[in-house]
């Protein structure tokens, strides 16, 4: 019902959905749990798993730091940040190279170091792409420029107009650029092909963009040799703007094309030296969550339920890029387990009545002697309550601003939802297309996310911000619709859903009798790209929130399609070779 499905040990996200039959759905979990168990306090498991990616391998068993080798490495890191700030104020300004210097620091993850400056430099570019005269050091008809600019501004949140683009896409079919593509060429095709994912509804000439560029992108294939067909199938497989850079820095790093400046060499070296600190920081901080977790005892008092802690912290590590956000990465955690042990009780534990007594338990939020709930549900209200209170106190400590009311509104809309699909799961009700989707917005535990980021973040926190946000405004809706959406697209075909648990597709092939499976998934897809249309819109200049929320928000969607990328075993390779790669590679403290 929430951020995941609760069928396997690592095919899901955290925000719950609606399970497999219960008694299927128990030995599924049964055997999750059986690979993340947590037998030592400074590391996690020895089973090859991504949900339990060993520690001992890669961590001293007694948790001893290196310190002379950590010091080492932040004076080096320190160092080669300086140098590449200085290299940043040698650039022209309103330079093509320094849109290429931008999307460099974005590609390699280490932009957060730079978010004052480039937002300076996109301040320049935007005035100057909305000037009279926009050829300012990047001529008019060059493609791979003017995508550049464009997609970089759109990610910035600035509202440039996308008719500077249609030009080219009339070139290009009119059959000015046919024939064998060079290299020059090739960046300008994915250069605008990347841009096109930036589009919000109404703009056609981006979807015209998209679909013709990317067939030319493909017909190129052949012609290209190892280096630029690696460069292009990376671009139409994986454009930037819904990818997560973490993941693809080092692919960005060993197999970019394109003009080499004297700063690349400097870049690189950075970006190394980030990832090495950026490592031991996340290694750290699922040591605390997993022994958090442990002490809690939730796995002893729930012994069905998930148990996976390492993957519920594979969200706010995506979702919060910044090493300095260390607290609120694992205070996050901590929230995600609770949408997941929550969403358990609902599919695995829970009859209608007792359910209905928790929902209005956590409504009133007050637990008392006479709330006749079963003693596992007393337990996990008195846990969500803890952990309630624990990031309150943290975001009044840090930002004066006190959240209980709002988080425990939120908790209580997320449990109406979740009853609302057990009640229509229960009964046999198909729901409507409409009402599915409405629900399932709050079910997917997006809003629980965002809200708490929102407070930990601590940046425009304002009773106008409060208001709005509780509403469910756009950038939170589109992103729930997303994750949903593509939970619903990956439980059809990968989680042994027999239709009886309920999902987008299910309910469009009932609500519109003979649609065929594909239809409706097809369908399903579409409204996939409408909502990322919405969410790009929702991260435009003028909007309430800031770009630091807007990010988070961009992030779990761009989670998304990790964490339902299922191939035939039901399994999540990419994603696990991503955070192996991430959290265990060869360089760390």
């Amino acid at each position: 019902m929430a951020l995941s499905r609760a069928s396997f040990a690592f095919s899901q996200g955290p925000f719950a959905s609606k399970g497999a039959p219960r008694t299927d759905k128990i030995k599924h979990l049964q055997n999750a749990n059986s690979l993340s168990s947590t037998n030592n306090r400074c590391s996690i498991s020895s089973h090859q798993t991504l949900v339990s990616t060993p520690f001992k391998d890669y961590i001293h068993p007694t948790g001893k730091r290196n310190f002379a080798i950590e010091d080492d490495i932040r004076g080096r890191h320190e160092r080669s940040l300086e140098e590449v700030k200085q290299l940043f104020k040698q650039v022209r300004g309103d330079s093509l190279e320094s849109l290429v210097m931008v999307e460099a620091l974005q590609r390699l993850a280490i932009d957060y170091h730079f978010e004052d400056e480039i937002e300076t430099l996109l301040q320049r570019h935007f005035l100057i792409s909305t000037s009279q005269s926009h050829s300012h050091h990047i001529d008019a008809d060059n493609l791979y420029g003017t995508a550049l600019r464009f997609r970089l501004l759109r990610q910035g949140g600035y509202p440039v107009p996308s008719d500077v683009l249609q030009r080219f896409l009339y070139k290009i079919n009119d059959g000015t650029k046919k024939g064998k593509a060079r290299d020059n060429d090739i960046l300008g095709l994915a250069s605008l092909f990347e841009a096109s994912h930036l589009g919000t509804e109404g703009e056609d000439v981006l979807d015209e963009i998209g679909e013709s560029i990317g067939q030319r992108l493909h017909a190129s294939l052949a012609d290209l040799d190892h280096l630029q067909a690696r460069f292009v199938r990376n671009s139409l497989g994986n454009p930037f703007h819904k990818s997560l850079a973490r993941f693809t820095a080092n692919e960005f790093l060993t197999n970019s094309i394109g003009h080499s400046y004297s700063w690349t060499k400097n870049l690189g070296e950075l970006a190394q030296l980030d990832m090495n600190i950026v490592r031991s920081v996340h290694q750290r901080e699922i040591l605390h969550i997993t022994n958090w977790w442990k002490d809690l005892g939730m796995a002893k008092e729930l012994k069905y339920a998930r148990d996976q802690p390492l993957k519920w912290y594979m969200w706010p590590m995506a979702i919060l890029t910044d090493t300095g956000l260390s607290q609120g990465r694992v205070l996050i955690t901590k929230s995600i387990s609770f949408i997941y042990i929550i969403d358990d009780i609902f599919d695995v534990y829970g009859t209608i009545d007792d359910l209905t007594l928790f929902t209005d338990v956590v409504n009133r939020w007050e637990c008392s002697e006479k709330d006749n709930i079963p003693e596992y549900m007393r337990v996990c209200f008195h846990a969500l309550n803890d952990i309630t209170n624990e990031v309150s106190s943290v975001v009044y400590k840090n930002h004066g601003w006190n959240p209980l009311c709002s988080l425990r509104k939120t908790w209580a809309s997320l449990l109406n939802a979740f009853l609302v699909e057990a009640r229509w799961f229960a009964s046999g009700h198909s729901p409507t297309t409409q009402d599915y989707l409405d629900n399932a917005i709050v079910s997917s535990g997006v809003h629980v996310l965002l809200v708490h980021l929102f407070f930990l973040l601590g940046e425009k926190i304002d009773p106008q911000s409060v208001d709005l946000l509780e509403k469910t405004p756009e950038v939170v809706s589109s992103t729930a619709s997303i994750l949903r959406l593509w939970d619903d697209l990956g439980s059809a075909k990968d989680e042994f859903q027999d239709g009886r648990d309920g999902s987008y597709v299910e309910c469009y092939k009932e609500e519109f009798q003979g649609a065929s499976d594909e239809v409706a998934r097809d369908h399903v897809k579409k409204m996939i790209s409408e909502a990322w249309k919405r969410l790009n819109k929702a991260c435009l200049y003028p909007h309430p929130f800031t770009k630091s929320f807007t990010k988070a928000s961009l992030n779990t969607a761009r989670m998304v399609p990790l964490m339902y990328n299922y191939d035939a075993n039901h399994s999540l390779p990419l994603l696990e070779h991503h955070m192996k790669s991430l959290l265990f590679g060869d360089h760390s403290f």
